[in-house]
Protein backbone atom coordinates (compact mmCIF):
# COMPACT_ATOMS: atom_id res chain seq x y z
CA UNK A 1 0.00 0.00 0.00
CA UNK A 2 1.82 3.36 -0.86
CA UNK A 3 1.82 6.16 1.23
CA UNK A 4 -0.85 8.21 0.89
CA UNK A 5 -3.11 4.93 1.12
CA UNK A 6 -1.54 4.57 4.99
CA UNK A 7 -2.39 8.09 5.88
CA UNK A 8 -5.72 8.18 4.53
CA UNK A 9 -6.75 4.47 4.97
CA UNK A 10 -8.18 4.26 1.52
CA UNK A 11 -7.50 1.57 -0.49
CA UNK A 12 -5.70 1.86 -3.91
CA UNK A 13 -8.21 1.17 -6.76
CA UNK A 14 -7.26 -1.54 -9.29
CA UNK A 15 -4.79 -0.84 -12.24
CA UNK A 16 -6.59 0.37 -15.20
CA UNK A 17 -5.78 -1.11 -18.96
CA UNK A 18 -1.99 0.06 -20.40
CA UNK A 19 -2.16 3.22 -22.34
CA UNK A 20 -4.75 4.93 -20.56
CA UNK A 21 -5.24 8.44 -19.92
CA UNK A 22 -5.20 9.25 -16.17
CA UNK A 23 -4.79 12.36 -14.17
CA UNK A 24 -2.23 12.75 -11.09
CA UNK A 25 -3.79 14.97 -8.51
CA UNK A 26 -0.95 15.44 -6.57
CA UNK A 27 1.15 16.99 -9.23
CA UNK A 28 -1.47 20.02 -10.86
CA UNK A 29 -3.93 17.37 -12.70
CA UNK A 30 -1.57 16.47 -15.01
CA UNK A 31 -2.59 13.97 -17.70
CA UNK A 32 -0.16 10.64 -17.98
CA UNK A 33 -0.44 7.26 -19.90
CA UNK A 34 -1.02 4.38 -17.77
CA UNK A 35 2.42 2.34 -17.89
CA UNK A 36 1.87 0.02 -15.18
CA UNK A 37 3.18 -1.00 -11.67
CA UNK A 38 6.11 -0.46 -9.87
CA UNK A 39 5.75 -1.45 -6.44
CA UNK A 40 3.29 -0.09 -4.83
CA UNK A 41 3.27 3.06 -7.45
CA UNK A 42 1.81 3.31 -10.77
CA UNK A 43 4.45 4.55 -13.51
CA UNK A 44 2.66 7.64 -15.91
CA UNK A 45 4.23 8.52 -18.74
CA UNK A 46 3.41 12.48 -19.94
CA UNK A 47 1.03 12.40 -23.60
CA UNK A 48 3.80 14.08 -25.25
CA UNK A 49 6.80 12.23 -24.27
CA UNK A 50 9.41 12.66 -21.67
CA UNK A 51 9.94 10.86 -18.48
CA UNK A 52 7.81 8.49 -16.71
CA UNK A 53 7.19 8.98 -13.16
CA UNK A 54 5.85 7.28 -10.14
CA UNK A 55 2.47 8.00 -8.56
CA UNK A 56 0.59 6.86 -5.35
CA UNK A 57 -2.44 5.07 -7.11
CA UNK A 58 -4.89 6.74 -4.43
CA UNK A 59 -3.76 9.94 -6.25
CA UNK A 60 -4.87 9.15 -8.96
CA UNK A 61 -8.37 9.23 -11.59
CA UNK A 62 -9.52 8.83 -14.50
CA UNK A 63 -9.21 11.36 -16.99
CA UNK A 64 -12.59 13.29 -18.86
CA UNK A 65 -13.37 13.29 -22.12
CA UNK A 66 -12.07 16.53 -22.17
CA UNK A 67 -9.02 15.64 -20.70
CA UNK A 68 -8.28 12.89 -22.74
CA UNK A 69 -9.57 15.11 -25.74
CA UNK A 70 -6.96 17.93 -24.96
CA UNK A 71 -4.41 15.30 -24.43
CA UNK A 72 -4.76 13.25 -27.98
CA UNK A 73 -4.58 16.96 -30.00
CA UNK A 74 -1.11 17.69 -27.58
CA UNK A 75 0.27 14.06 -28.85
CA UNK A 76 -1.47 15.07 -32.53
CA UNK A 77 0.93 18.68 -32.40
CA UNK A 78 4.15 17.03 -31.13
CA UNK A 79 3.78 14.43 -33.83
CA UNK A 80 3.84 16.72 -36.60
CA UNK A 81 6.11 18.86 -35.13
CA UNK A 82 8.50 16.31 -35.47
CA UNK A 83 9.15 15.33 -31.73
CA UNK A 84 9.96 12.00 -30.69
CA UNK A 85 7.30 11.07 -28.44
Amino acid sequence: MGHTARLTGRTPPDPPALGTLVVDTVRDDRVGEFRGVAGPYWSLRPVRGGAEWEVDPVSVRLATPMERLRAENARCNARSQGRFL
